[in-house]
């Protein structure tokens, strides 16, 4: 086995571990755990703590650096606590999880009025809470739906993931390396009325719609407007947090109008309408914004030139 072979099963197999360790700790231990590997980190100031910063720094321009380190901190804790979430959904109480989430989610109306009018529905949402709890609300509500994710190495830790979230209700389509583009199959499910989620403020291809987001050049995916223009689906904003209290809150927000007469418009405009919503949800609670890679065109090493319009 060679270097990155070995690599990638060290990581699947700390990850194996982790999901089987995390679930059998009682919940308080398991939090306390959580919180001082997110606090340790703070300190220890990595790369990823390093770029959660320069993020926040743009959320947050007024910030005195004692107020931003405060932010910082509270960033990796909320981000350790999706991590301890994701290894301990699979046993918690769904139902309960379901009912706390319910009791927190404003806008559901949109989800209903796009099902009452005949359309499919897009909810598109940045990397904010958790997402995966979200999930598990929308299929209480009777729409099991479709998302794409990043092809992970090595390829067991991915399908570990995908188990994951399928054994939460979702059907869970690979980025890159599938049979088919999953545009394509995105397509498909809305056609038929199946709904998709994707998490869509950062764009992995790099050569995504370039929008303004916090007063600043950054790309984000089109795939989330371009298939609202194609099918005809309602293209929904979201977002998602921790409660003080220990639960899960929730907003959808009203459908995104694509303005324009031609594609290439109406994909650009949707685009930049969702970069807004999310920079206003964003801006109200930054500290469950999970954004420790790079996003803005100033801090990418590579730039690229933009579609014009969509990706492909």
């Amino acid at each position: 086995m060679n270097v990155g072979g070995l690599r990638d099963r060290v990581a699947d197999l700390g990850y194996a571990a982790g999901w089987g360790a995390v679930k059998a700790l009682p919940s308080p231990f398991a939090s306390r755990a959580f919180r001082a590997f997110a606090d340790a980190a703070a300190v220890r100031n990595g790369k990823g703590a390093q770029q959660l910063r320069k993020n926040l720094r743009r959320v947050r321009p007024q910030a005195s650096d004692a107020e931003l380190d405060e932010l910082v901190g509270a960033g990796l804790r909320s981000y350790a606590r999706y991590w301890l979430e994701t290894f301990r959904l699979p046993k918690m109480d769904h139902q309960a999880v379901v009912a706390r989430t319910a009791a927190e989610t404003t806008g559901a109306e949109h989800i209903h009025a796009a099902v009452r009018a005949g359309k499919s529905f897009i909810l598109a949402l940045p990397h904010m809470g958790n997402w995966d709890v979200a999930a598990l609300w929308l299929v209480a509500q009777g729409y099991p739906f479709t998302t794409v994710a990043e092809r992970l190495k090595p390829e067991s830790l991915f399908d570990r993931f995908v188990a994951f979230r399928e054994s939460l209700g979702m059907e869970v389509l690979p980025l890159t390396g599938g049979s088919a583009p999953p545009a394509d199959a995105l397509r498909d499910r809305l056609r038929n009325g199946r709904p998709i989620c994707l998490v869509a403020e950062r764009d992995l291809s790099r050569n995504g719609v370039e929008v303004q987001f916090f007063g600043e050049a950054t790309r984000m995916p089109g795939g989330p407007a371009l298939l609202a223009a194609t099918t005809g689906a309602a293209l929904l904003p979201v977002s998602t947090w921790f409660t003080d209290d220990g639960g899960w809150g929730q907003w959808i927000g009203p459908p995104i109008e694509l303005r324009g007469e031609r594609l290439a418009e109406k994909v650009r405009t949707g685009t930049q309408a969702l970069a807004d919503e999310f920079e206003k949800q964003i801006a109200k609670r930054p500290a469950d914004w999970h954004m420790l890679q790079k996003l803005w065109l100033t801090d990418l090493s590579v730039r690229t030139a933009p579609l014009n319009g969509h990706r492909q």
